[in-house]
């Protein structure tokens, strides 16, 4: 395959894909394991619960699972149980999963997820959309998938230069997406994944046929007006925002000014990297399992310092002010980051579905994938 002259002028890399398969050493996992029995753990204020952060018992409890029932081998299996490449990009390396359905019509999508998660955030949802057949649904709603991992994040290891925020990812995705041969597709995105699908729709033009998300990070700019006619809903909706960013924003501000500072603790503490990540999984949101195999991918990697970059090279990247044009769809669950329709229609110009859900949270294709399947397929068959 060869770079199209469409690709953006930075993108030179070879366009080589490579098979993939993962395969821990076993010395690697011993280690981990003698780390985790040696766990030295924090102390805290009595009956504190959550309101400190990450509570020393269910740090505890995981750390105990992790080392005497968590058994990677089976995750390690199952993730190799679909296809998987790698290919430099920009001068970086891309993981992906590439699981192509089995009929022949089905319309190619890229998923992308966020932080603290990966790629193991879509892995419930990768059989009813690419073989609805198989799973009681419409074979005429099937879906190729492309599943990258972000750079910096996970088996596309860290990243080793300076930009790697939602526009430049965006790019290396388009390219992507011109090596698979697809070259009219759809986007979907979630928590980091949302910035930067619109992102794709805005670099790939007309390849994208549509963008589906599950948050639009669209704020107020301060100009008093934006409030004026604001409904009980939108009212309550700012002050579940003004919640969110006061008492659980402090991984932003840190992964967006300086992660360096918490990237050492991290890459030498297993208990430190779970509970870092374990203030947005959320004491019973989402499964054990789910939780300690997302830390593993970091922890593997050693991508714990790379991924908290991308909060910083985002922050400081100039970004289009333009609206985005190519159609829009959210599917906002109900514990969940709250996304608000008239900041949206400001940013986006075509959002043409808007769902939300009375269940489900940060992670939906995990906690509800029927929902947000049916979701994906709804708003795919209005753009495809």
């Amino acid at each position: 395959m060869t770079n199209s002259t469409a690709t953006p002028q930075h993108i030179t890399a070879s366009a080589q894909i490579h098979p993939f398969t993962i395969n821990i050493p076993q010395d690697e996992l011993d280690d981990l394991q003698s780390r985790l029995v040696r766990t030295r753990l924090t102390q805290e204020l009595p009956d504190a619960g959550w309101d400190y952060g990450v509570p020393v018992e269910f740090v505890r409890r995981l750390v105990d699972y992790w080392k005497d029932g968590y058994n990677w081998r089976e995750w390690e299996a199952t993730l190799n149980s679909y296809p998987q490449f790698t290919t430099e990009i920009d001068g970086q390396n891309v993981h992906f999963l590439h699981v192509r359905s089995p009929e022949p019509d089905a319309f190619p999508l890229i998923l992308t997820h966020g932080w603290p998660g990966s790629i193991v955030e879509f892995l419930d949802v990768i059989g009813p959309l690419t073989d609805p057949r198989a799973h009681g649904g419409d074979p005429s709603m099937a879906f190729h998938l492309v599943i990258p991992s972000i750079p910096g994040f996970a088996f596309s290891g860290p990243t080793t230069e300076k930009g790697w925020g939602r526009s430049r990812i965006a790019a290396a995705w388009a390219e992507l997406m011109h090596r698979l041969g697809y070259e009219r597709y759809g986007a979907h995105g979630n928590d980091a994944g949302s910035l930067i699908a619109p992102e794709l729709g805005r670099v790939a033009g007309e390849k994208v046929a549509g963008v589906h998300v599950t948050q639009v990070f669209s704020f107020p700019t301060g100009d008093p007006s934006e409030f004026e006619g604001m409904t009980n809903d939108e009212m309550a909706a700012m002050e579940r925002l003004k919640w969110f960013w006061e008492e659980m924003g402090a991984f932003n501000q840190l992964q967006s000014t300086k992660p360096q500072n918490l990237a050492h603790a991290l890459a030498d503490s297993p208990a430190g990297q779970l509970a870092w990540s374990a203030q947005l999984f959320g004491a019973d949101a989402v499964s054990d399992d789910f939780i300690l195999t997302n830390v593993m991918l970091y922890w593997l990697t050693n991508t714990g310092a790379s991924a908290a970059r991308f909060y910083y090279e985002d922050a400081h990247a100039e970004h289009p002010t333009e609206p985005t044009t190519r159609p829009l769809g959210l599917a906002g669950f109900a514990d969940d980051f709250t996304s608000i329709r008239r900041f949206a229609d400001r940013d986006h110009t075509n959002v043409v579905q808007w769902s939300t859900y009375d269940r489900g949270g940060h992670y939906s294709a995990h906690q509800v994938p029927e929902l947000l399947v049916d979701d994906v397929r709804t708003f795919f068959d209005l753009v495809r």
